[in-house]
């Protein structure tokens, strides 16, 4: 588990950078199946077009190698996941959880302290769930609709999003999602305690249980 998190952090930054320079060389969003600078944009980002960015040209190779190792590695993931239990134990909250009152006792306290950080609160776990059985693999899908290549095959996989553009509108959005996560991810990592949950991924023990 802790090999596939670092994998997938450093997969996740190569994503990021190449993606941020192939968004800037066309920062325009349209729907449906075709668009271009001569039709109007669904939404036009306020930023400028780059192309003369270094990572621009090697960019798309780079992203779609990240994204592939995030999918083996996930894969790994996903069944040291299950062999493990990590999910049923850790992350599939209980029926009794869900309640409306356990989800606003949750919402009340979404802060883990760093005394309790080792352990998932409600809210914590029903957004991994959400990440990785949801929006991680939405990213795949949409990722793979703009791909001439796979859409030549597999064509429904465009389809079902109304287009290459559209696909591209999602990727994007769900691409922001996902950075917010991120980000959410690492400040409850500060917050808890920098050098103590970096230290527990890279050895797999917290303080607690190393001084017992």
């Amino acid at each position: 588990m802790r090999v596939t998190h670092w994998i997938n952090a450093a997969a996740f930054i190569a994503l990021l950078m190449s993606g941020i320079a192939i968004l800037l060389a066309y920062p325009r969003l349209h729907w449906g199946e075709t668009g271009s600078i001569h039709t109007e944009a669904w939404l036009d980002l306020p930023l400028p077009f780059v192309l003369e960015l270094g990572i621009r040209g090697p960019g798309r190779s780079i992203h779609f190698f990240a994204a592939w190792v995030v999918l083996f590695n996930g894969i790994v993931y996903l069944l040291s996941g299950l062999l493990t239990r990590h999910f049923t134990k850790n992350l599939v909250p209980a029926l009794s959880e869900l309640k409306p009152a356990s989800l606003a006792r949750a919402l009340a306290h979404p802060h883990p302290s760093a005394d309790t950080a080792e352990h998932y609160n409600l809210i914590q776990r029903l957004v991994y769930l959400v990440v990785i059985f949801g929006l991680i693999p939405f990213m795949f899908l949409t990722g793979l609709a703009m791909s001439p290549s796979v859409t030549s095959v597999v064509p429904f996989i465009v389809e079902m999003f109304g287009g290459h553009q559209s696909a591209r509108t999602l990727h994007f959005f769900a691409a922001n999602a996902l950075l917010i996560f991120f980000l959410v991810h690492l400040t409850m990592v500060v917050l808890t305690g920098f050098g103590r949950q970096v230290r527990a991924m890279i050895t797999g023990y917290r303080t607690s249980q190393a001084s017992k």
